[in-house]
């Protein structure tokens, strides 16, 4: 998924459209899309892009390739869906935005899935008087589901479920309280206590802490047990980087390595669907994270 074309490495004056339509970069987008597709595909992009306008300023081949990859596996880039996101990140060692690849949780799942070892596949938040107990040593839940969605909507989570089960009954679960999520988010994610401090929503944990909870809860469980696809290995690898023209994945230095970097996971400094940064304004600076989801 190398973007091998010298225009790639010019400041991103071009606009994004003008870019996708140059031939060089064309005949790249068709040699990994082909064909009808080549044209569906820069629409997304350009959808996606004009959903998060802080990706305006990324580099064009930064997006392209996080685009590609998202393709590769066969994911889509509408925010709707949730499946991956193309993140601005401010890299500053360069002076240059950059889009970075991430994959939603939804990604995950759709990833498993397509593997066709799972018979089951599920996260779930856990609400307050609902969890009856927890067993971590036979891994069996019992709750009490609150019936009305609306009700159960509005009330506090408490915790997070995830399990999966193969096609051959092997099967695993994972409970993390609130409590523990928190702890996680914090220890990760240094925007995520910059915005507990200021009251900001920079980060994917203070905009959606539940989507990042799915996905951490995901990523550990299935990177710690799970039979991994080649897809899914590759996206996982590829999780919070910039990807390269050479293919290569470019991660953000953390500030604290985790012990098991398999689930590591970093936090851009904005979110995948708004841009709540006003002129006056200035990002706060963020770090990575342990995973997530997602996540």
């Amino acid at each position: 998924m190398a973007v091998n074309n010298n225009l790639a490495k010019r400041p991103n004056k071009t606009s994004l459209t003008a870019y996708l339509t140059q031939d060089a970069v064309k005949n790249q987008i068709n040699s990994v899309v082909g064909g009808k597709n080549g044209t569906r595909f820069m629409s997304s992009i350009v959808s996606a892009v004009q959903a998060t306008p802080t990706l305006q300023e990324c580099t064009n081949s930064s997006i392209l390739s996080a685009a590609l990859l998202g393709e590769s596996l066969n994911l889509s880039p509408s925010p709707q869906l949730g499946q991956f996101y193309l993140v601005p990140y401010d890299n500053r060692s360069k002076g240059a935005k950059e889009a970075q690849f991430q994959l939603g949780y939804k990604g995950y799942i759709q990833l498993a899935i397509r593997s066709g070892q799972y018979k089951k596949l599920n996260v779930l938040a856990i609400k307050e008087k609902e969890l009856v107990r927890f067993d971590p040593l036979n891994e069996e839940i019992e709750v009490n589901l609150i019936e009305d969605e609306n009700e159960r909507e509005e009330t506090k989570t408490i915790g997070y479920y995830a399990m999966f089960e193969y096609t051959n009954g092997f099967r695993k679960a994972l409970y993390w309280s609130r409590e523990k999520m928190e702890a996680h988010a914090k220890k990760y994610s240094p925007g995520y206590k910059k915005d507990l401090e200021k009251g900001t929503q920079w980060t994917f944990w203070a905009k959606d802490f539940d989507g990042m909870a799915y996905k951490t809860m995901l990523r550990q469980l299935i990177s710690k047990w799970g039979i991994m696809s080649i897809d899914l290995i590759q996206a996982i690898d590829a999780d919070m980087a910039v990807i390269r023209e050479d293919g290569t994945a470019d991660y953000v230095e953390m500030e604290e390595t985790p012990k098991d970097n398999v689930v590591a996971e970093q936090e851009p400094e904005t979110s995948p669907v708004e841009m709540p940064v006003q002129e006056s304004e200035k990002a706060p600076e963020t770090s990575v994270e342990d995973d997530f989801f997602n996540q």
